[in-house]
């Protein structure tokens, strides 16, 4: 069973950063790929970026390329998402995910769940 928390939302301006840390505990995650997802209400989770831990290979939403870079820290057992020129858009609650069995951008493949942390952008 693996845990995740996330931190480092907040409340920014348009076109400034934030850093999101994802610490797991409960297994390393060697084997497992992690994502981060955004949610607004009364819609379903985005995919917003993923990386396989062991390669360290990426992958992001068209949306978010460019601006967020999506990173690990093996010794750590965390994971990052970098987010830089902070749209309008890009507010919500970011969650990260984690699995050992699959990846991809849907939520559907993701077992593992952190609590989420909130990201408000004014202009």
């Amino acid at each position: 069973q693996v845990q995740l928390v996330e931190s480092g939302g907040g409340s920014v301006q348009a076109g400034d950063s934030l850093s999101l840390s994802c610490a797991a505990s409960g297994d390393t995650l060697t084997s497992y790929a992690m994502a981060w997802f955004r949610q607004t209400p009364g819609k379903e989770r985005d995919f917003v970026a993923l990386i396989h831990w062991r390669q360290g290979a990426t992958h992001y939403a068209d949306s978010v390329k460019g601006r967020f870079t999506i990173s690990r820290d093996s010794a750590k057992n965390t994971g990052f998402l970098q987010m830089n020129n902070l749209q309008s858009e890009d507010a919500g609650i970011y969650y990260c995910a984690a699995s050992a069995e699959t990846s991809g951008t849907s939520p559907r493949f993701y077992r593992y769940w952190g609590q989420g942390t909130h990201v408000t952008i004014s202009a």
